[in-house]
């Protein structure tokens, strides 16, 4: 590799973000690797500025320095292209990294994986709705857990997993079950549930197993459902979804597919933690799309 786009995050983690990004600029330079940094102010210059050093062929990789959210970007930029994508994990869920089996927060190490230049092609999944395309590389949800995640996303107290959790227990004291539309492999049902969401890999928020046996290199998506629970029952089961004991609860349903839309009316959704819209989304798969880095 000659030269590198290198996108840091300085707020993720509490900060990590920018100590680990410039840890990893520095193993680059060390290394002998030209670095463009197309760091920016805000996620859409720093895309805008990657967009322009991809169009001119400028990358011979790009790396994006920070949590899920910079993942995200990163698999936007990166994805259908043979442009490889490298993540230095240093935010507060880390999924995508863990998924991996990348360093998390340790920029230096995550820059020598990057320099041992072994990459892998994997799915990711695909969604639009009337406003947008995108992909992802972690989960899409639309219910609970999504409202949770916007709640979590207002507050700058606490910082960490913690917050997500006090935002659940704030919302679950008024939140009521949903309906949603929903085709499935061109199945078409109608699901009052708690919770939907499509997972490509088998975790979000931090390390919830919501759906243990999905892989990202499967051609396939694991519909996660929650079906209606009253608040005691959801709090007991809940701690469950860090080791994947929740999936044998007669309320969760796992369902695999390749192509799916979800109509959950006017509620918020999110990608990767990342809020894409509030409107109708159709999610497919779309395998060996992206092109990473990983650990020997």
């Amino acid at each position: 590799m000659q030269q590198i786009g290198l996108i840091i995050n300085p707020t993720s983690g509490k900060g990590n973000g920018k100590v680990h990004g410039e840890l990893a600029k520095k193993t680059f330079i060390e290394a002998g690797v030209d670095v463009l940094d197309l760091s920016a102010e805000s996620f859409e210059a720093a895309r805008a500025k990657a967009e322009a050093a991809i169009k001119a062929g400028k990358l011979d990789a790009l790396v994006v320095a920070g949590g899920d959210g910079m993942a995200h970007l990163g698999v936007n930029l990166c994805a259908g292209t043979d442009l490889p994508m490298g993540l230095i994990a240093c935010g507060t869920g880390n999924d995508a990294a863990r998924t991996l089996g990348l360093p998390v927060v340790d920029g230096a190490a995550g820059a020598k994986v990057i320099l041992e230049n072994i990459t892998r092609r994997i799915d990711l999944g695909y969604g639009t709705n009337e406003d947008r395309g995108f992909y992802f590389f972690g989960s899409l949800s639309a219910g609970f857990d999504a409202v949770v995640n916007a709640r979590a996303n207002k507050w700058s107290w606490p910082k960490g997993p913690s917050r997500y959790i006090l935002a659940m227990l704030r919302e679950l004291a008024v939140f009521k079950p949903l309906k949603y539309t929903a085709v499935v492999d061109g199945v078409k049902r109608d699901i009052e549930a708690m919770l939907c969401a499509v997972a490509n890999s088998r975790s979000f928020g931090g390390g919830m197993l919501i759906a243990p046996e999905a892989s990202i290199e499967d051609g396939e998506l694991d519909l996660f459902i929650v079906h209606p629970l009253s608040r005691p029952a959801f709090l007991k089961m809940f701690p469950k979804v860090y080791t994947g004991g929740h999936v044998t609860h007669p309320a969760v349903e796992i369902v695999r597919a390749k192509h799916l839309s979800i109509n959950a009316g006017n509620v918020p959704t999110f990608a990767d933690g990342e809020y894409v819209g509030s409107k109708p989304v159709t999610i497919k798969v779309a395998p060996q799309t992206l092109n990473v880095f990983v650990s020997q």
